[in-house]
């Protein structure tokens, strides 16, 4: 049986198109992909608790993502996480004061990520501004820990 270059040419090209799916969506769903929206506009949190939050990781309102998580350090201050969030700029101009950040978890592995919810205050945080309002990621040792002390009492 004779195979045509024709046939194995087209199966060829099937196979990198493939790949090259693969590697598209890859990027898309680790945020590295080029042409994203452009994310310019920076607010702080603090936390006692990251719980297992990453750099990179997203930034959601109303359950769509409006950011990213760019950078994760320990406040010398006040001895708390304090975590920096590009946000889209048309989303960050209407954070109000009074807004609230959450760590979250999505899914069955466990990935957290900043959940915003903005108040009702008339004054906006400006770019650089500080989210007061915040809270930290719900540990399951910690749960476990209270559940077996307060069935010990």
């Amino acid at each position: 049986m004779k195979r045509s270059k024709w046939l194995e040419a087209g199966v060829g090209a099937f196979v990198l198109a493939g790949f090259l799916g693969l590697v598209f969506l890859g990027l898309q769903v680790s945020g590295f992909a080029p042409g994203q929206a452009e994310q310019n506009f920076t607010v702080y949190a603090s936390f006692s608790n990251i719980g297992g939050l990453k750099e990179r990781s997203r930034v959601t309102m109303a359950g769509v993502t409006v950011g990213r998580i760019t950078n994760i350090e320990l406040d010398p201050k006040w001895l708390e996480g304090r975590v920096t969030m590009e946000i889209d700029s048309d989303v960050g101009e209407k954070l109000s004061e009074d807004s609230t950040a959450s760590i979250l978890t999505a899914g069955l592995l466990g990935e957290k990520y900043i959940g915003l919810s903005t108040g009702g205050a008339p004054e906006m945080i400006k770019d650089g501004g500080t989210i007061r309002d915040t809270q930290s990621a719900l540990v399951l040792e910690e749960l476990i820990q209270q559940f077996v002390s307060n069935m010990s009492k």
